[in-house]
Protein backbone atom coordinates (compact mmCIF):
# COMPACT_ATOMS: atom_id res chain seq x y z
CA UNK A 1 0.00 0.00 0.00
CA UNK A 2 1.10 3.24 -1.02
CA UNK A 3 1.38 6.04 1.49
CA UNK A 4 1.58 10.05 1.15
CA UNK A 5 3.25 11.96 3.11
CA UNK A 6 5.09 15.58 3.41
CA UNK A 7 8.28 15.98 5.18
CA UNK A 8 9.61 19.70 5.95
CA UNK A 9 13.54 19.49 6.77
CA UNK A 10 16.45 21.85 7.03
CA UNK A 11 16.65 22.24 3.09
CA UNK A 12 14.22 24.50 2.93
CA UNK A 13 12.20 22.36 0.71
CA UNK A 14 9.45 19.58 1.25
CA UNK A 15 8.43 16.60 -0.53
CA UNK A 16 5.71 14.15 -1.02
CA UNK A 17 6.81 9.96 -1.75
CA UNK A 18 4.45 7.82 -3.04
CA UNK A 19 6.02 4.26 -4.01
CA UNK A 20 8.05 4.83 -7.12
CA UNK A 21 7.25 8.86 -7.37
CA UNK A 22 8.53 11.22 -5.59
CA UNK A 23 7.70 15.05 -5.90
CA UNK A 24 9.55 17.50 -4.15
CA UNK A 25 9.35 21.53 -3.78
CA UNK A 26 12.09 24.14 -3.30
CA UNK A 27 11.07 27.19 -1.97
CA UNK A 28 13.45 29.49 -3.67
CA UNK A 29 12.67 29.27 -7.58
CA UNK A 30 15.73 31.93 -8.09
CA UNK A 31 18.30 28.93 -6.81
CA UNK A 32 16.40 26.17 -9.24
CA UNK A 33 18.00 27.39 -12.83
CA UNK A 34 20.99 26.60 -10.77
CA UNK A 35 19.85 23.40 -9.85
CA UNK A 36 18.82 22.13 -13.32
CA UNK A 37 21.29 23.37 -15.15
CA UNK A 38 22.12 25.16 -18.59
CA UNK A 39 19.57 23.19 -20.61
CA UNK A 40 19.05 21.08 -17.53
CA UNK A 41 21.96 19.50 -18.30
CA UNK A 42 22.22 18.98 -14.05
CA UNK A 43 18.77 16.79 -14.51
CA UNK A 44 19.81 14.96 -17.31
CA UNK A 45 23.00 13.97 -15.73
CA UNK A 46 21.08 12.77 -12.63
CA UNK A 47 18.95 10.74 -15.41
CA UNK A 48 21.39 9.41 -16.98
CA UNK A 49 23.18 7.86 -13.98
CA UNK A 50 20.43 6.44 -12.11
CA UNK A 51 18.04 5.47 -14.92
CA UNK A 52 14.82 7.88 -13.89
CA UNK A 53 12.65 10.39 -15.10
CA UNK A 54 12.86 14.07 -13.94
CA UNK A 55 10.59 16.61 -14.78
CA UNK A 56 9.32 19.89 -13.14
CA UNK A 57 6.96 22.67 -12.98
CA UNK A 58 7.43 25.87 -11.49
CA UNK A 59 9.48 24.85 -8.40
CA UNK A 60 7.75 21.47 -7.80
CA UNK A 61 10.13 18.46 -9.31
CA UNK A 62 8.86 15.09 -9.77
CA UNK A 63 10.88 11.91 -10.03
CA UNK A 64 9.88 8.58 -11.47
CA UNK A 65 11.82 5.48 -11.40
CA UNK A 66 12.43 2.48 -9.41
CA UNK A 67 12.14 2.81 -5.69
CA UNK A 68 15.68 2.87 -4.50
CA UNK A 69 16.44 5.27 -7.23
CA UNK A 70 14.15 7.77 -6.86
CA UNK A 71 15.26 7.74 -3.12
CA UNK A 72 18.99 8.12 -4.45
CA UNK A 73 17.68 11.16 -6.93
CA UNK A 74 16.31 13.11 -3.94
CA UNK A 75 19.31 12.43 -1.89
CA UNK A 76 20.87 13.86 -4.78
CA UNK A 77 19.18 16.75 -5.52
CA UNK A 78 18.55 17.91 -1.62
CA UNK A 79 22.28 18.18 -1.39
CA UNK A 80 22.93 20.12 -4.28
CA UNK A 81 20.46 22.69 -3.50
CA UNK A 82 22.16 22.78 0.34
CA UNK A 83 24.92 23.86 -1.81
CA UNK A 84 23.17 26.79 -3.36
CA UNK A 85 21.73 27.98 -0.57
CA UNK A 86 25.16 28.16 0.87
CA UNK A 87 26.30 30.42 -2.36
CA UNK A 88 28.63 27.59 -3.19
CA UNK A 89 28.72 26.68 -6.94
CA UNK A 90 27.36 23.57 -8.71
CA UNK A 91 29.04 22.20 -11.72
CA UNK A 92 29.52 18.36 -13.30
CA UNK A 93 32.29 17.37 -10.92
CA UNK A 94 29.61 18.38 -7.74
CA UNK A 95 26.51 16.52 -9.31
CA UNK A 96 28.46 13.46 -9.89
CA UNK A 97 29.64 14.00 -6.05
CA UNK A 98 26.39 14.11 -4.72
CA UNK A 99 25.36 11.23 -6.76
CA UNK A 100 28.22 9.03 -5.18
CA UNK A 101 27.85 9.76 -1.77
CA UNK A 102 24.01 9.66 -1.99
CA UNK A 103 24.74 5.66 -3.64
CA UNK A 104 27.53 4.76 -1.67
CA UNK A 105 26.73 1.53 0.39
CA UNK A 106 29.37 2.54 3.14
CA UNK A 107 27.83 5.22 4.16
CA UNK A 108 26.90 4.70 7.88
CA UNK A 109 26.14 6.53 10.85
CA UNK A 110 29.21 8.11 11.50
CA UNK A 111 29.74 9.46 7.72
CA UNK A 112 26.18 11.10 7.74
CA UNK A 113 27.09 12.52 11.01
CA UNK A 114 30.32 14.37 9.79
CA UNK A 115 28.26 15.66 6.57
CA UNK A 116 25.46 16.91 9.53
CA UNK A 117 28.71 18.79 11.04
CA UNK A 118 29.14 20.69 7.25
CA UNK A 119 32.66 19.61 6.82
CA UNK A 120 34.86 21.75 4.69
CA UNK A 121 38.22 22.93 4.14
CA UNK A 122 38.80 26.89 3.57
CA UNK A 123 41.59 28.39 1.05
CA UNK A 124 41.69 31.90 -0.39
CA UNK A 125 40.33 30.30 -3.67
CA UNK A 126 37.56 28.12 -2.79
CA UNK A 127 36.05 26.29 -0.31
CA UNK A 128 36.60 22.21 -0.52
CA UNK A 129 33.78 19.74 0.55
CA UNK A 130 33.98 16.01 0.77
CA UNK A 131 33.02 14.35 -2.76
CA UNK A 132 33.32 11.20 -1.76
CA UNK A 133 32.75 8.56 1.33
CA UNK A 134 36.49 8.19 1.70
CA UNK A 135 36.71 11.82 1.64
CA UNK A 136 34.20 12.62 4.52
CA UNK A 137 36.20 10.34 6.70
CA UNK A 138 39.75 11.53 5.37
CA UNK A 139 38.60 15.47 5.71
CA UNK A 140 37.45 14.55 9.31
CA UNK A 141 40.79 12.80 9.89
CA UNK A 142 42.66 15.64 8.81
CA UNK A 143 40.77 18.05 11.45
CA UNK A 144 41.42 15.64 14.63
CA UNK A 145 44.92 14.04 14.36
CA UNK A 146 48.55 14.60 14.27
CA UNK A 147 49.60 12.06 11.46
CA UNK A 148 47.39 11.11 9.59
CA UNK A 149 47.97 7.99 6.10
CA UNK A 150 45.56 8.25 3.10
CA UNK A 151 45.92 5.06 1.11
CA UNK A 152 44.36 4.79 -2.43
CA UNK A 153 44.50 4.91 -5.91
CA UNK A 154 45.39 8.04 -8.27
CA UNK A 155 41.95 10.57 -8.80
CA UNK A 156 40.75 10.23 -4.95
CA UNK A 157 41.97 13.25 -3.85
CA UNK A 158 44.29 12.31 -0.77
CA UNK A 159 47.20 14.52 -1.98
CA UNK A 160 44.60 17.75 -3.18
CA UNK A 161 43.25 17.43 0.16
CA UNK A 162 45.95 17.20 1.92
CA UNK A 163 48.08 20.61 0.53
CA UNK A 164 44.31 22.20 0.73
CA UNK A 165 44.26 21.02 4.41
CA UNK A 166 48.12 22.74 4.77
CA UNK A 167 47.34 25.94 3.09
CA UNK A 168 44.39 26.34 5.33
CA UNK A 169 46.71 25.61 8.28
CA UNK A 170 49.21 28.23 6.98
CA UNK A 171 46.86 30.90 6.25
CA UNK A 172 44.99 30.57 9.37
CA UNK A 173 48.28 30.75 11.42
CA UNK A 174 47.72 27.53 12.78
CA UNK A 175 51.09 26.42 11.58
CA UNK A 176 54.13 28.83 10.08
CA UNK A 177 55.03 27.05 7.03
CA UNK A 178 54.35 23.91 4.61
CA UNK A 179 56.75 21.25 4.11
CA UNK A 180 56.14 19.21 0.51
CA UNK A 181 58.39 16.35 0.21
CA UNK A 182 58.59 13.56 -2.18
CA UNK A 183 60.45 10.21 -2.48
CA UNK A 184 63.09 11.17 -5.38
CA UNK A 185 63.58 7.70 -6.74
CA UNK A 186 60.78 6.68 -9.03
CA UNK A 187 60.51 4.23 -11.99
CA UNK A 188 64.29 3.76 -11.74
CA UNK A 189 65.36 7.28 -11.73
CA UNK A 190 67.72 9.38 -9.38
CA UNK A 191 68.05 12.62 -8.59
CA UNK A 192 72.31 12.20 -8.93
CA UNK A 193 72.18 11.38 -12.57
CA UNK A 194 69.40 14.18 -13.64
CA UNK A 195 70.35 17.29 -15.25
CA UNK A 196 69.98 20.91 -13.35
CA UNK A 197 70.04 21.85 -9.79
CA UNK A 198 68.53 20.80 -6.97
CA UNK A 199 65.27 22.32 -7.77
CA UNK A 200 65.12 21.61 -11.15
CA UNK A 201 65.61 18.11 -10.43
CA UNK A 202 62.78 17.80 -7.46
CA UNK A 203 60.07 19.87 -9.40
CA UNK A 204 58.86 17.23 -12.20
CA UNK A 205 58.36 14.76 -8.77
CA UNK A 206 56.39 17.21 -6.97
CA UNK A 207 54.24 18.97 -9.97
CA UNK A 208 50.69 17.23 -8.53
CA UNK A 209 51.55 19.20 -5.10
CA UNK A 210 52.39 22.54 -6.98
CA UNK A 211 49.33 22.07 -8.89
CA UNK A 212 47.25 21.27 -6.09
CA UNK A 213 48.86 24.30 -4.80
CA UNK A 214 48.37 26.74 -7.21
CA UNK A 215 44.57 25.51 -7.16
CA UNK A 216 44.42 27.12 -3.32
CA UNK A 217 46.42 29.93 -3.71
CA UNK A 218 46.49 33.15 -6.14
CA UNK A 219 50.02 32.57 -8.04
CA UNK A 220 51.23 35.37 -6.91
CA UNK A 221 51.06 34.11 -3.26
CA UNK A 222 52.31 31.14 -4.01
CA UNK A 223 55.40 31.83 -5.64
CA UNK A 224 56.13 35.01 -2.47
CA UNK A 225 55.44 31.96 -0.15
CA UNK A 226 57.72 29.63 -2.01
CA UNK A 227 60.71 32.16 -1.82
CA UNK A 228 60.29 33.43 1.67
CA UNK A 229 60.11 29.81 3.28
CA UNK A 230 57.07 29.26 4.15
CA UNK A 231 56.53 26.78 1.77
CA UNK A 232 59.42 24.78 1.47
CA UNK A 233 59.87 21.64 -1.16
CA UNK A 234 62.52 19.45 -0.60
CA UNK A 235 63.11 15.57 -1.69
CA UNK A 236 62.58 12.92 1.01
CA UNK A 237 66.63 12.45 1.75
CA UNK A 238 66.99 16.05 2.76
CA UNK A 239 64.93 15.64 5.23
CA UNK A 240 67.46 13.48 8.26
CA UNK A 241 68.40 15.27 10.89
CA UNK A 242 65.32 17.87 10.92
CA UNK A 243 63.39 18.85 13.54
CA UNK A 244 59.88 19.70 11.79
CA UNK A 245 57.97 21.91 14.32
CA UNK A 246 55.04 24.49 13.53
CA UNK A 247 54.59 23.07 10.46
CA UNK A 248 52.11 20.78 8.28
CA UNK A 249 54.35 18.18 6.29
CA UNK A 250 53.06 16.14 3.61
CA UNK A 251 55.06 13.25 2.25
CA UNK A 252 53.44 12.73 -1.14
CA UNK A 253 53.89 9.00 -3.12
CA UNK A 254 54.89 7.47 0.38
CA UNK A 255 54.68 3.97 -0.85
CA UNK A 256 58.01 4.64 -2.93
CA UNK A 257 59.88 5.24 0.35
CA UNK A 258 61.59 2.48 2.30
CA UNK A 259 61.21 1.22 6.30
CA UNK A 260 64.48 3.47 6.87
CA UNK A 261 63.56 6.32 5.01
CA UNK A 262 59.50 6.15 6.42
CA UNK A 263 60.98 5.97 9.91
CA UNK A 264 63.13 8.63 9.18
CA UNK A 265 60.77 11.19 8.35
CA UNK A 266 58.10 9.63 10.99
CA UNK A 267 60.73 11.01 13.42
CA UNK A 268 60.88 14.49 12.21
CA UNK A 269 57.63 15.94 13.33
CA UNK A 270 57.60 18.53 16.20
CA UNK A 271 55.66 20.28 18.60
CA UNK A 272 52.90 22.19 16.83
CA UNK A 273 53.11 20.25 13.53
CA UNK A 274 50.29 18.16 11.36
CA UNK A 275 52.16 15.44 8.87
CA UNK A 276 50.13 13.84 6.13
CA UNK A 277 51.30 10.73 4.04
CA UNK A 278 49.57 9.57 1.15
CA UNK A 279 50.40 7.00 -1.22
CA UNK A 280 48.91 4.07 -3.22
CA UNK A 281 50.22 0.63 -1.69
CA UNK A 282 49.44 -0.86 -5.39
CA UNK A 283 52.13 1.03 -7.10
CA UNK A 284 55.25 0.99 -5.50
CA UNK A 285 58.37 1.59 -8.01
CA UNK A 286 61.23 0.30 -5.35
CA UNK A 287 64.04 -2.06 -6.47
CA UNK A 288 62.78 -5.86 -6.49
CA UNK A 289 63.34 -7.17 -3.02
CA UNK A 290 63.07 -3.38 -1.61
CA UNK A 291 59.88 -3.28 1.11
CA UNK A 292 57.94 -0.40 1.17
CA UNK A 293 58.02 1.40 4.08
CA UNK A 294 54.77 2.95 3.80
CA UNK A 295 53.14 -0.93 4.53
CA UNK A 296 55.12 -1.13 6.94
CA UNK A 297 54.32 2.13 8.68
CA UNK A 298 50.57 1.74 8.52
CA UNK A 299 50.57 -1.67 9.88
CA UNK A 300 52.54 -1.00 12.80
CA UNK A 301 51.22 2.37 13.63
CA UNK A 302 47.25 1.79 12.92
CA UNK A 303 46.62 1.34 16.60
CA UNK A 304 48.55 4.47 17.87
CA UNK A 305 46.96 7.11 19.55
CA UNK A 306 47.13 10.29 17.41
CA UNK A 307 47.51 8.62 13.92
CA UNK A 308 44.69 7.69 11.55
CA UNK A 309 44.43 5.45 8.86
CA UNK A 310 42.14 6.27 5.74
CA UNK A 311 41.66 3.67 2.69
CA UNK A 312 40.28 4.80 -0.64
CA UNK A 313 39.03 2.49 -2.97
CA UNK A 314 37.77 2.95 -6.78
CA UNK A 315 34.59 4.03 -5.43
CA UNK A 316 36.12 6.95 -4.07
CA UNK A 317 37.82 8.07 -7.22
CA UNK A 318 36.27 11.52 -7.97
CA UNK A 319 37.97 12.22 -11.47
CA UNK A 320 36.01 11.10 -14.56
CA UNK A 321 33.87 7.90 -14.46
CA UNK A 322 36.51 6.47 -16.75
CA UNK A 323 39.02 6.98 -14.58
CA UNK A 324 36.65 5.07 -11.95
CA UNK A 325 36.07 2.40 -14.70
CA UNK A 326 40.05 2.02 -14.79
CA UNK A 327 40.71 2.12 -11.59
CA UNK A 328 38.03 -0.90 -11.37
CA UNK A 329 39.37 -2.87 -14.09
CA UNK A 330 42.96 -3.25 -12.51
CA UNK A 331 41.31 -4.09 -8.92
CA UNK A 332 39.96 -6.65 -10.65
CA UNK A 333 42.36 -8.03 -12.39
CA UNK A 334 44.45 -7.74 -9.10
CA UNK A 335 41.79 -9.49 -7.21
CA UNK A 336 42.09 -12.28 -9.49
CA UNK A 337 45.87 -12.12 -9.88
CA UNK A 338 45.64 -13.06 -6.33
Amino acid sequence: MNTNFSIKGPFNSSEQIAGDKNVLWFSDNRLLPLLFGEHDKFIARIEESLKLQISSRGNRISIVGEKSAVALATKTLRTLYQRLEKNLSVDNAEVDAAIRLASDERSNNKTNSILKEDISIRTPKAIHMPRSVGQVEYMHSLYEKQMIFGLGPAGTGKTYLAVAMAVSMLIGGEVDRIILSRPAVEAGERLGFLPGDLREKIDPYLAPLFDALHDMLPANQAMNRLGSGEIEVAPLAFMRGRTLSHSCVILDEGQNATKTQMKMFLTRIGEGSKMIITGDPSQVDLPSGVASGLNHAVHLLRDVKGVSVVRFGSEDVVRSRLVTNIVRAYESEERQEG
